[in-house]
């Protein structure tokens, strides 16, 4: 799916104006859009959400800020591991989805790029739903997922580390979610948990490639 992923990421370098200050999500077809703004030309400043992120746009030139010195983001340019038709999205396969979630939440828009193949009926069957755990509380949380009917699997065998210190989890509701907006709001007062990775009320528009190139769009109604 590289052509989807690049035609992806090159139609949402297409949506950045000189001077916009951009959320600059992580994973490979994030890759294609920030080789794509800086191909552009466009003077932008960014607030990357890993430190590979980072790392990619010092080697483009692509300026940075943190989330100390900007407040509001003109638009955020992500990934999803998985997303429905309505715009809800599951991330944090490349264990960056307490940084994305942050600077998705300071924009004014999202767009999320993915391939066509990542839109599902239902979130987190298919592809486990990442939650990021303190280390401390890494059993419990464990436990606490399984009696709510998850199947769950330590990252990394339990030796994986986000870029913030933090263990993930990667839980699997066989069947999928069927209430994505209820499990947002159950999964956040899990003491221990400092993200999950559902994304509900976040992303504005989808832009999706196809394997011979082109781009499918949806919006958020």
């Amino acid at each position: 799916m590289d052509a989807g992923k690049r035609a992806a990421g090159y139609a949402a370098a297409e949506r950045v104006d000189d001077g916009m200050t951009l959320g600059l999500g992580t994973g490979s077809t994030v890759a294609y859009f920030l080789d794509a703004v800086a191909e552009r030309g466009v003077r932008v400043v960014g607030v990357p959400t890993s430190v590979a992120t980072q790392e990619r746009c010092r080697e483009l030139g692509i300026e940075l800020r943190t989330t100390d010195e900007v407040a509001v983001l003109d638009l955020c340019v992500d990934g999803a591991d998985e997303l429905t038709h309505d715009l809800i999205l599951t991330k944090g396969g490349g264990g960056a989805l307490l940084r994305e979630k942050v600077v998705a939440s300071m924009a004014r828009g999202m767009i999320v790029i993915a391939t066509v193949d990542k839109v599902v009926d239902r979130l987190a069957d298919t592809f486990p739903l990442p939650i990021e755990v303190v280390p401390f509380a890494v059993a419990p949380v464990a436990r606490r997922l399984d009696a709510l009917g998850f199947h769950v699997e330590h990252r990394g065998g339990g030796q994986y580390r986000t870029d913030n210190g933090n263990a993930v989890l990667d839980a699997r509701m066989p069947e999928g979610l069927n209430e994505p907006a209820r499990w947002d709001a159950v999964l956040a007062t899990i003491p221990g948990v400092a993200e999950h990775g559902l994304f509900v009320g976040l992303a504005t528009e989808a832009l999706l490639g196809t394997p011979d190139g082109q781009v499918e769009r949806l919006a958020a109604s």
